[in-house]
């Protein structure tokens, strides 16, 4: 049966908590980075703080990296006994009474030290060629999935298999959807770097994550910004994103120089848990600063100017206050029949009623003994 295939969610929980951190394990292409969880997803998957998501296989807590890492140096240490290459020194430290709880007057602890000389070898001509081809090469490793992502998916080279490209990059790739289409995008943005002669470019797809939101001719423009930021070297996505954030506040729009109390608009672009009033109408109730409170058919949304498109025809703009307080007293009179919410929520996305709606709202006022 597929659900006992299922990771028991309690059995998980003893083994990872969102704040812990975890290793990506050998055969990722994130291999050896370490992140901290955010969540924990279906059949041991983890998303990160920086919206990754591995699956089960991938990670290992960090406690158990540590442990790896310990045995490893305890094999190391062992070979070291074998060799020449380290020499041993005995130190004596003076600890008194006080601090180790001792009656004695003095006690005399001998730690034995090792310490290991690590001998530097220069590199020939020809291995400082190789070095940077392969160091260039996992620097694009990104780039170069991204182009590869884009190929399969743009050619249908999947069809065989699959029926989506989705299900063909999770079962092929482990990849999640968004991640596949994350490495898509960071593709073209590094694509569009190049054509415009930037001399750094990207080594990961999270530097150029919040870029692939901005117009290509911005994305330049941005990227030099983010290099100069971190003295020319390739900025991280902590700069690129703040970078971003800053030219967003200086294009802020003041609301009193956007609209008037009462003005109509369509509400539009919203994120979030606000994203179902996309689409509907809306009527300005207060300016602030540089937001807007709106009025729609069931609550106030407090939006950015951004977010309101301008009703254009004059009627509607004379109808919709009207039709705002015939919806509101109608929800304010109690506990209305379900059938009723659905015909209030319809006509808060109508910019103007057409002769039935009309007779349907009336029907509703007389129903529920709203007088006008």
């Amino acid at each position: 049966q597929p659900n006992m295939l299922q990771i028991d969610g309690a059995a998980m929980a003893k083994i990872i908590a969102g704040g812990d951190r975890i290793e990506i394990r050998k055969g990722h292409e994130e291999a050896g980075k370490i992140y901290t969880v955010e969540r924990l997803l279906a059949r041991g998957a983890v998303e990160t703080t920086d919206g990754m998501v591995f699956e089960r296989q991938d990670w290992q807590k960090i406690e158990e990296a540590d442990q790896e890492i310990l045995e490893s140096a305890k094999e190391g240490d062992e070979e070291l006994k074998h060799s020449d290459s380290f020499t041993q020194e005995t130190q004596t430290v003076t600890k008194s009474t006080e601090e180790l709880n001792e009656k004695a007057p003095e006690t005399i602890v001998t730690v034995d030290t090792t310490v290991i000389s690590i001998q530097i070898e220069e590199l020939t001509e020809d291995e400082e060629k190789e070095r940077h081809r392969l160091e260039s090469k996992v620097e694009r490793a990104f780039y170069e999935a991204g182009l590869a992502l884009r190929q399969l998916r743009d050619r249908r080279l999947y069809r065989s298999t699959h029926k989506t490209f989705e299900d063909y990059c999770q079962d092929r790739f482990r990849f999640q959807r968004r991640h596949c289409y994350q490495l898509i995008e960071a593709a073209g943005v590094v694509d569009n770097l190049c054509a415009n002669g930037a001399q750094i470019l990207p080594t990961s797809e999270r530097q150029v994550r919040f870029l692939t939101k901005l117009e290509p001719i911005n994305q330049c423009s941005t990227w030099q910004k983010a290099v100069e930021m971190a003295d020319g070297r390739v900025p991280n996505g902590k700069i690129v994103k703040g970078i971003i954030e800053q030219l967003k506040n200086k294009s802020l729009t003041l609301a009193t120089d956007f609209c008037q109390i009462g003005d109509a608009f369509i509400v539009a672009r919203l994120e979030g848990s606000d994203r179902k009033y996309n689409g509907c109408w809306a009527i300005a109730l207060e300016l602030r600063d540089f937001t807007i409170a709106v009025d729609v058919h069931d609550t106030t949304l407090t939006v950015k100017p951004d977010n309101l498109r301008p009703i254009d025809f004059p009627d509607a703009r004379r109808q919709l206050p009207e039709t705002l307080k015939r919806i509101r007293r109608l929800r304010d009179c109690g506990l209305l029949d379900r059938c009723a919410y659905t015909i209030l929520e319809s006509l808060g996305r109508q910019v103007y009623l057409t002769d039935f709606e009309e007779a349907a709202l009336q029907c509703l006022e007389n129903y529920y003994g709203i007088e006008f």
